[in-house]
């Protein structure tokens, strides 16, 4: 998508409008949920994608099918998540 810049302003209630050019070229609709991302000095939005529930079954089925093909038991995987909560 080629770069658009526009002007908008902030409300009493802290809003903001996103220009209808903006949202016809990233498809936006009524609804859409965002990921709000600052470093303290620039904000990003980010659209924020439904899963496709699908796809996540496929990689569940895919992630059974290999945990089973080396041998993973259920206890393996309570022991790596405690080893990897112990580094943090």
């Amino acid at each position: 998508m080629k770069r658009k810049t526009e002007v908008t302003a902030l409300s009493s209630k802290g809003q903001i409008v996103l220009p209808k050019t903006l949202r016809d070229a990233m498809s936006l609709e009524t609804g859409c949920k965002f990921i709000i991302l600052t470093d303290g000095e620039n904000i990003l939005l980010k659209p924020v994608q439904e899963p496709n529930i699908k796809e996540f079954d496929k990689l569940i089925k895919e992630s059974h099918a290999w945990a089973k093909k080396v041998g993973m038991k259920e206890s393996d995987i309570s022991a790596a998540i405690k080893t990897v909560r112990s580094r943090h």
